[in-house]
């Protein structure tokens, strides 16, 4: 535990809403002028467009733990959280030179990107304003993927994650993501006794609601309720690669170094029913209309986006907007056709059972796709300057609807981002400190680590 007074010394002023790329470069900048002995920056990368990225390290330690911020565009929760993280380290020695660890926050993965999704973070957080502006890009654009191996990895965002990796060999990884609709759950490369419990201790003082079944988890072992073990990775198609995730990907490759990696999400929105286990009424029923519903929706949508791209394909980013819109009409009908229980193969992979959650969970995926789908082509024609094909006024509609679906139907909520922050903090510290005690039970079958993450919140009145 710290004193006020040194958590004072350390804190910056509270953030209210997410941080940009350059807010989180001059935060951290503050932080290594207010403790020059003890923090330091220094660039590790350059993105695509010629963006910094920057590598926050805290602590001296010999042992590295690397925290990776932004690595989905859309998901900017993990820049906030990273900051949180440093003035933790900052205000107790226990979390670095206490525990022989150095503290290595990456601001961001993928700056680029993320600079797209400006026009939101600062809100309102509505809904539709969010679809309207948000980007990510398409799947071959996302750093944390290797669908050609470490070695034919060529983005320079990818690379310079690879290097750091294999120069820090860190024994805790932590990839910081954000859920836009539904709850908060962990995925591991290896097995953290007692962190299932732990993440549901701090979801229920912070309000947060756990994700039972994630669409991400849908085939993966469960570990605990919200937690899975990521299956190792193998070589696949784009899109089972995109459905799928089990593809080779910085997740895994530390893993021959003994590390253990953390994929910590934290939503945005939550859907309190993504934590119902009860048993769901005629799950089939339901599952065959989400699966028609989205068979429909993206026919539609191939439509608008036949009408729109003659005009708008030679707009301003028009490929970076197209690429993803491709992605997802490729990946809508297969995605309808693994969970419609007329069409799925259930000899070769039997779907599993259905409660409330799975059910809520996989209804949330199908109207994501869609929601993404036509944001991207709202941008697309609002930045080409002209709506020749008249599609303009129908996504309009469209989004209207599926915003409130997702508010009216789905029940979803707000979280402030303070609160997302703190949540998703807590939880890297209990696997930090779990991992922690699972290497020193390896080395000499004793932990005498302090419970860290006990660490009481940032009062949630700066929400």
């Amino acid at each position: 535990m710290t004193d006020g007074t040194t958590q004072g010394r350390c804190a910056l002023p509270p953030l209210l809403r997410y941080p940009t790329v350059d807010e989180l470069s001059a935060r951290a900048a503050t932080l290594v002028a207010r403790h020059p002995h003890r923090a330091r920056l220094r660039r590790v990368g350059t993105s695509r467009a010629g963006t910094p990225m920057w590598l926050l390290s805290v602590g001296h330690g010999s042992r590295h733990a690397l925290i990776v911020s932004g690595p989905h565009a859309n998901e900017p929760v993990g820049g906030a959280t990273v900051l949180r993280l440093a003035e933790r380290a900052l205000a107790d020695p226990r979390l670095s030179d206490g525990a022989d660890t150095t503290w290595n926050l990456l601001l961001c993965l993928d700056p680029d990107g993320s600079r797209r999704n400006e026009g939101w973070l600062s809100g309102p957080y509505t809904l539709p304003h969010y679809f309207r502006n948000f980007f990510r890009p398409g799947f071959l654009e996302q750093p944390e993927w290797l669908p050609d191996g470490a070695a034919g990895a060529v983005l320079p965002e990818t690379r310079a994650l690879l290097d750091l990796q294999d120069e820090l060999r860190p024994f805790f990884q932590c990839s910081l993501h954000g859920v836009d609709v539904g709850g908060g759950f962990v995925e591991l490369t290896r097995e953290l006794p007692g962190l299932a419990q732990r993440v549901a201790d701090t979801a229920a003082r912070l309000g947060i609601p756990r994700e039972l079944s994630p669409y991400d988890a849908l085939y993966w072992p469960r570990l605990g309720p919200a937690v899975y073990r990521i299956p190792p990775p193998r070589r696949a198609g784009l899109a089972a690669a995109i459905t799928e995730a089990a593809v080779e990907s910085t997740w895994y490759h530390p893993h021959r170094h003994g590390t253990v990696t953390a994929v910590v999400e934290a939503p945005m929105w939550g859907v309190a029913a993504v934590e119902d286990a009860s048993p769901a009424p005629d799950a089939d029923a339901v599952l065959r209309t989400i699966s028609r519903t989205l068979r429909r929706e993206t026919r539609l949508l191939a439509g608008l986006v036949a009408r729109i791209r003659p005009s708008a394909s030679t707009g301003p980013d028009a490929a970076r907007l197209l690429a993803p819109v491709d992605d997802y009409l490729m990946v809508g009908p297969g995605l309808a056709d693994s969970w419609d229980p007329d069409v799925h193969d259930s000899a070769a992979r039997p779907l599993p059972p259905f409660d409330t959650a799975r059910l809520t969970a996989l209804g949330i995926s199908a109207r994501r796709v869609t929601l993404r789908t036509a944001g991207l082509l709202h941008q697309l024609v609002t930045r080409a300057g002209r709506d020749p094909a008249g599609a303009l006024p129908e996504l309009n509609r469209l989004m209207g609807e599926w915003c409130a679906e997702y508010r009216d139907g789905y029940g979803a909520r707000w979280i402030p981002v303070a609160r997302q922050a703190e949540y998703q903090a807590r939880v890297v510290l209990t696997a930090f400190e779990l991992t922690s005690a699972r290497h020193t039970c390896d080395e000499d079958s004793h932990s005498g680590e302090p419970e860290w993450s006990s660490e009481p919140a940032v009062p949630m009145h700066r929400e």
